[in-house]
């Protein structure tokens, strides 16, 4: 039986609810009909009538952050410093062996959205699904925000993960996770309610500051996570290389040997 290819990312699309406002993507769609005046400038004396069915080109005009869609955040995303102090790196110096790599599923579906996963939450997981932890390996996490993507409620369902389960991760040796949530943290809101009825700062992005400790990255909004065993597959994620920057995007595909 040959490898089957599963598409875990999402479309890059504009006009429904994959980001909170003020960050959401814009895409400007030109169809061929809209072009010709563009190609004809290219060839002068052209007319449209030199070209196939007076058609130009299609292209689109996008405004977005290198957040949007399903995108790898670098070390450098979280903090200027990463492995207790050295120059976190960038998207463009992210090793590219991090993005090929086994993959583990770890289904938090059952967990409420807010819910701050814990280390011993991965621990009994891993043990469910029968499954010891390698360096390098992809682990990414399946939560109830995986099929709420361009609902109202998208950046606001889901669990996250916490400091605690983000490092007992990166201390197994994984170098790159994935979360089909809007963040990798829990969403938002409630750790804004729980920081304004305790007033600990520390549980703020705590999932993504571990990255200090240990440097890493992760992927967001992933998505078909349901379709994913539990182990048994591989991930290809690599990034586009923006210089210098916080993310790239990238077109996540899970590989799933055949038998």
């Amino acid at each position: 039986m040959p490898r089957e290819l599963i598409d875990i990312s999402v479309p890059l699309q504009s006009g429904i609810a994959s980001d909170p406002p003020g960050l959401l993507p814009e895409i400007e769609y030109l169809d061929h009909s809209q072009t010709v005046g563009d190609i004809l400038s290219f060839f002068p004396g052209a007319t449209p009538e030199d070209l196939p069915d007076r058609e130009g080109w299609a292209l689109e005009w996008v405004r977005l952050t290198t957040h949007n869609g399903t995108h790898l955040d670098a070390p450098y995303h979280y903090s200027a410093t990463m492995d207790g102090g050295a120059r976190a790196i960038t998207i463009d110096e992210v090793p590219l062996d991090w993005c090929l790599q086994p993959g583990v599923k770890l289904d938090f579906r059952h967990f409420p959205a807010g819910y701050v996963a814990t280390a011993d939450d991965v621990a009994a997981e891993l043990a469910r699904i029968g499954h010891e932890l390698a360096p390098l390996e992809i682990v990414v996490v399946n939560t109830a925000a995986g099929t709420r993507y361009g609902h109202d409620d998208y950046v606001s369902a889901g669990c996250g993960m916490g400091r605690d389960a983000t490092l007992y991760l990166l201390e197994h040796g994984v170098r790159l996770t994935g979360t089909d949530a809007w963040s990798w943290d829990a969403p938002f809101v409630y750790t804004a309610a729980r920081y304004a009825r305790e007033g600990d700062a520390a549980i703020i992005w705590e999932g993504h500051r571990a990255g200090r400790e240990i440097g890493y990255c992760h992927i967001e909004k992933l998505h078909n996570l349901e379709a994913l065993p539990s182990t048994g597959f591989e991930i290809s994620c690599f990034p586009v290389k923006v210089h210098a920057a916080s993310a790239g995007w990238t077109r996540a595909v899970a590989i799933v040997a055949g038998d």
